[in-house]
């Protein structure tokens, strides 16, 4: 049996058909890290990056970045958000910095894509923010951290049962 949704029975790619599942409040929280130098990590929380306040224009980035998901990813179904909130966690003793994003909607269909793509942007903004000052940061573990709504019900991230 085939497990994956987005294949008809000849293996070509389809957009999911949701028409039959019921409209249900959902909501996705989604996380990543960005590592950086410790100037640069000091210059975004002093404010003194030359390009601007990295978090506020992150946070907007993010945002956009979610409502835009649907255009990015072929197969993902234009969502309505109801809300959209990027969050940052820094942390001085690794230099770095979390973004969390939390997406919801009433729909058919859940807001898991729009809250990792909300987290990308804001990482890829900071990045890009911050450049100047290290280019050798590193992105990662992007990951949902839970969600629920829909047929399915809630889901949290476990990294010993993933």
């Amino acid at each position: 049996m085939n497990n994956f949704t987005h294949f008809d029975t000849d293996g070509n790619a389809l957009m999911v058909d949701v028409h039959d599942k019921s409209d249900t409040h959902r909501i996705a929280v989604a996380s990543g890290k960005i590592y950086m130098s410790r100037d640069a990590f000091m210059a975004v929380k002093e404010g003194t990056v030359k390009k601007g306040d990295v978090l506020s224009v992150a946070r907007i980035a993010g945002i956009m970045g979610a409502k835009k998901n649907s255009d990015l990813i072929p197969l993902c179904h234009n969502i309505t958000l109801t809300k959209c909130e990027i969050d940052f966690v820094t942390d001085e003793d690794t230099y770095s910095i979390t973004v969390i994003c939390t997406a919801s909607c009433v729909g058919k269909t859940g807001v898991e894509m729009e809250a990792l793509m909300g987290v990308n942007i804001a990482l890829l903004t900071i990045y890009d923010m911050c450049k100047a000052i290290d280019r050798g940061m590193v992105m990662g573990d992007i990951h949902l951290l839970n969600k629920e709504g829909g047929k399915s019900g809630y889901y949290e991230y476990n990294r010993n049962n993933s």
